[in-house]
């Protein structure tokens, strides 16, 4: 007699941790496509940001999030920790992500915002790091009576490690319901949105130790004509000298920026893009909560 075929499930699912624990790593090799910016720069991600995965019986809606920020009390990071909060009440299940062998008071900010009426997966990150696994389990032990976590699932997203365990893990806890989303979409996010977080993503990478945290990106045209897209954005900084680093000498800066994002957009939309980038000076914006929310943070 034929076993029964599985139940579709389908839920949301959050990942949470603090600023550069690996959640959007995380997040864009689980679903095999980039949706979730990634840099150095702590607490890249400031929204949140929707990936989809669906399999045969499943549909995974993975909700990437700020890093949950302690450090920085301006208007900004208020609104991004309400993000995480509002995150974890929407979600079905919870992912914790913590880095292998690391535990501080960061962490346990975060730990101390899980709920307690869902099931909490806590996915140890960069295992790949740590060469010696026998140093890993006291800590597994460890971090295993903080919280009472559904699994704990030790991965590496870089090379992939676990993953596949990860998802069966969450899926267990994933109600049995009908897919939401169209089997091929990988995200909720508009082209829009991508192209500023791919932009934003290329300043941080080559200028996060030299630009401050407060430093976004905008949209101010967006065009499509048939296989091509002609994307107008701004870099909104604080300074005139922040202004200047950006440019960089005979603007080449801007340029090596702009060519960056332009292949990583060429690559995601499979079209080609004419982006054009400007640098513009707004004064305190990242303190003011309406230039905050004007600039699309919510």
């Amino acid at each position: 007699m034929a076993e029964p075929k599985p139940k579709f499930r389908t839920g949301t699912i959050a990942i949470v941790g603090r600023p550069n624990v690996g959640k959007s790593t995380l997040l864009n090799q689980i679903i095999g496509q980039k949706v979730s910016i990634t840099s150095r720069k702590a607490q890249t991600t400031r929204h949140r940001i929707v990936g989809l995965l669906t399999e045969a019986d499943t549909q995974y809606i993975f909700l990437d999030t700020p890093g949950f920020q302690n450090a920085h009390k301006n208007a900004l990071n208020k609104i991004l920790n309400r993000t995480v909060s509002q995150t974890l009440e929407d979600a079905d299940v919870v992912v914790m992500a913590v880095e292998s062998l690391l535990f501080d008071e960061r962490d346990d900010a975060v730990l101390k915002l899980l709920p307690l009426d869902k099931p909490v997966v806590l996915a140890v990150t960069k295992v790949d790091r740590v060469k010696d696994k026998i140093r890993l389990l006291p800590y597994l032990k460890e971090m295993s009576g903080k919280f009472k976590f559904a699994a704990v699932v030790p991965v590496s997203a870089k090379q992939r490690q676990q993953l596949e365990n990860l998802k069966k893990v969450v899926r267990e806890h994933l109600p049995e319901q009908p897919p939401i989303f169209g089997e091929d979409d990988f995200t909720d996010r508009s082209e829009r949105f991508l192209a500023a977080e791919f932009v934003r993503e290329k300043v941080f990478r080559y200028l996060g130790d030299e630009l401050p945290y407060s430093t976004s990106v905008i949209i101010e045209k967006f065009e499509q004509e048939g296989n091509l897209r002609r994307i107008h954005a701004a870099i909104i900084v604080e300074k005139d000298s922040q202004k200047a680093i950006l440019i960089g000498k005979n603007g080449e800066r801007l340029k090596q920026i702009g060519t960056e994002a332009r292949l990583d957009l060429e690559k995601l939309y499979g079209a080609r893009i004419y982006l054009e980038l400007w640098v513009r000076i707004k004064k305190g914006w990242a303190d003011d909560e309406k230039l905050v929310r004007a600039y699309g943070y919510e």
